[in-house]
């Protein structure tokens, strides 16, 4: 049965969504989501963030409704061993609460987590190139 997946960083970008779940972009439906209760960082020496529990934080993000199975495994690979797929709810920005999966960053690897926020717009303008460079394998993920 699908399911819905809460994005936070590079996959909010709907054109990446779609090469790593290898599946069209124009089959995504996505809309504007938050997640409570969690703080998102940017990853030491690379351009996309990590996600950790945070009482007093919330992160803004992406919601994809209904992923098919075929998606899981490859954002599964794609995430790598640094993130672990976790249940949340999420809430849209018309008020309606889901539940979705999550890559949350796993506690191990909390020391390369750099202070201060990450910034969706900044790697949009800058460091949307270079994680696209460095990851043109989304088709063999």
């Amino acid at each position: 049965m699908p399911k819905h997946c809460f994005t936070y960083g590079s996959l909010m970008c709907e054109d990446i969504m779609a090469a790593v779940c290898g599946v069209p972009a124009r089959s995504l439906s996505v809309r504007p989501a938050r997640l409570i209760g969690f703080d998102r960082h940017p990853v030491m020496g690379e351009t996309y963030p990590g996600m950790i529990r945070s009482p007093q934080a919330n992160v803004d993000g992406m919601v994809y409704l209904h992923l098919p199975e075929m998606a899981w495994p490859r954002l599964d690979r794609f995430e790598g061993e640094m993130y672990e797929r976790k249940p949340v709810s999420v809430q849209t920005e018309d008020g309606i609460s889901l539940a979705a999966d999550a890559y949350v960053f796993r506690s191990e690897f909390a020391h390369l987590l750099a202070p201060g926020k990450w910034d969706f717009d900044a790697f949009l303008q800058q460091g949307r190139a270079r994680f696209t460079a460095l990851y043109l394998g989304f088709q063999e993920i």
